[in-house]
């Protein structure tokens, strides 16, 4: 297996899951528990140093001991981690204007780390401090269009630092040069889906057994409905799904839902709680207030829902995404609260063991498990939804009015693609609305309307994205739609910004 240690980067566990895609087990441990009696019990055959949002320079900035250096196994540093390294073998680290995105390197040295590699490559930067000066021992090995320092490797010891990401897809041949570092730590590819269930099940037996009763919270999504599928397994009777209608589901969801649930021999307690829900909403504004109030809300109905009887264990279908942007990762900062993460009330921390069989795996892991489980596609093409449902597409206050808008927009986006054959071809689709107003001509009448935007992303795990170029004939038709069958609405526009800077949901 191969070790990587988390410093609080966003992208600390999409290198585990490159590395993973490549057929090989890692494990993440947050850099506080890296110790010389963990590298001997679980015998690593090397170690990746991730990135993160830290200085080196910093009072507080993560740190490991330097015996690490000494251990003889192969080590990997990417961003923070290169910096890092360089810091701990007598380079030196200084603070520049950075570098952001696509970025050209010029590779000087085209064997080991940098295999398969042409001398002039694209790589994804994020970072603002940089190596000014290499470690001692070392060779740099590529430097960027900007002329720093982007990687280097020791000339006796197997030690390796790039400042890019290679975990990126945008970085164009990052999984050739992870995949020199498996080959220089000789790791044994065995890392299959029978593997990723068999440990998962191995989970479950353990967590289960403290349980006497399970709830689960099942929205007929992936990621609830292969959770709640596999605790199923080894619930013994145990378990009741439930499924709430908070009012901010897609157009003819319940209905849907319930459906495909029953497909799979799920029957969940069925309560539709949508007033109380927008009742809870009225005057809230602010991103963060709307999802903490939903999850608040989302237990407190789950807990009516049983009429009295007591559950210790709740199952919920977390993924990583929802952990690291929640801050959920020693070092990590929030990016937002996810309902089913930092949203949970401190009164439930206390009182449940909650069961996440699915939160270190990313959305396309758990499509390749859900189709290795045989569940039906509906379920597992249907694109991601967001706990909090629209109150997180809607900038403002939740109002009926603009509930009827982006649950109409929405659904007018993903019927076009599906009609154009591009709904499988996308990550994400959907619409958003706030309160800004633009004035329009509607019956040769003046009309002050609502903005739509419409947001179609790309990506394989929602840690990065990209926008879809969409067909201009099809980007005409869905604003043609929304524009004559939404009649608040007199302006529909595009979104055309990455993962980072932006994030996927508006709110």
């Amino acid at each position: 297996m191969i070790l990587v240690v988390n410093f609080g980067g966003q992208y600390a566990h999409l290198i585990a899951r490159r590395i993973r895609d490549l057929r090989v087990y890692a494990e993440i441990i947050p850099y506080t528990k890296l110790t010389p009696e963990l590298i001997e019990d679980i015998g690593p055959d090397a170690i990746v140093l991730s990135g993160g949002p830290s200085s080196v320079y910093e009072p507080q900035a993560p740190k490991i001991g330097e015996w690490v250096i000494n251990l003889g196994i192969p080590i990997l540093g990417i961003c923070y981690g290169f910096q890092l390294l360089a810091a701990m073998m007598g380079g030196e680290v200084k603070r520049s204007k950075g570098e952001y995105g696509p970025t050209r390197v010029n590779v000087l040295d085209r064997s080991n780390l940098f295999k398969g590699w042409g001398e002039e490559e694209l790589v994804w930067m994020s970072h603002s401090d940089y190596v000014a000066s290499p470690p001692r021992d070392s060779t740099v090995t590529a430097i960027s269009e900007s002329g720093y320092i982007a990687a280097f490797k020791h000339r006796s010891l197997p030690i390796y630092g790039v400042q890019f990401h290679p975990e990126v897809r945008h970085t164009n041949k990052g999984s050739v040069l992870l995949d020199n570092f498996i080959k220089i730590a000789g790791s044994n590819r065995d890392w299959t889906e029978e593997r990723k269930i068999s440990l998962i099940e191995e989970y479950l037996k353990r967590e289960l057994s403290r349980c006497s009763s399970i709830l689960s919270a099942v929205s007929g999504g992936v990621d609830s409905t292969v959770a709640t599928f596999l605790v199923n397994r080894f619930a013994g009777g145990r378990l009741t799904p439930i499924f709430v209608n908070h009012g901010l589901l897609r157009r003819d969801e319940p209905e849907n839902v319930l459906n495909l649930l029953k497909k799979v021999g799920i029957n969940p307690v069925y309560v539709d709680a949508s007033e109380e829900f927008l009742r809870a909403l009225k005057g809230i504004k602010g991103c963060e207030e709307k999802r903490k109030i939903i999850g608040g809300l989302f237990i407190k109905v789950f807990s009516r829902a049983l009429e009295g009887k007591n559950f210790d264990c709740l199952v919920q279908g977390t993924l990583y995404p929802d952990v690291i942007e929640s801050g959920g990762e020693i070092g990590a900062d929030r990016i937002k609260s996810h309902h089913n993460v930092a949203g949970l009330p401190e009164w439930l921390r206390s009182k449940v063991r909650v069961i996440e069989p699915l939160k270190y795996l990313y959305k396309d892991e758990v499509r390749k498990l859900a189709i290795h489980l045989g569940l039906p596609k509906d379920i597992v093409e249907r694109h991601p939804f967001p706990g909090p449902g629209l109150a997180v597409r809607i900038m403002g206050e939740v109002t009926d009015e603009k509930l009827r808008i982006v649950r109409e927009a929405s659904a007018i986006v993903e019927e076009v693609l599906r009609e154009k054959g591009l709904y499988n071809r996308v990550w994400q689709a959907f619409a958003s609305v706030g309160d800004d107003r633009w004035v329009g001509v509607k019956g040769d009448a003046r009309v002050d309307g609502y903005v739509v935007t419409v947001r179609i992303v790309e990506s394989e795990d929602a840690m990065t994205a990209d926008w879809y170029k969409l067909p201009p004939d099809v980007l005409e038709e869905i604003s043609k739609r929304i524009t004559s069958e939404i009649p608040q609405v007199t302006m529909v526009t595009y979104a055309v910004t990455t993962k980072p800077p932006s994030t996927i949901e508006p709110c």
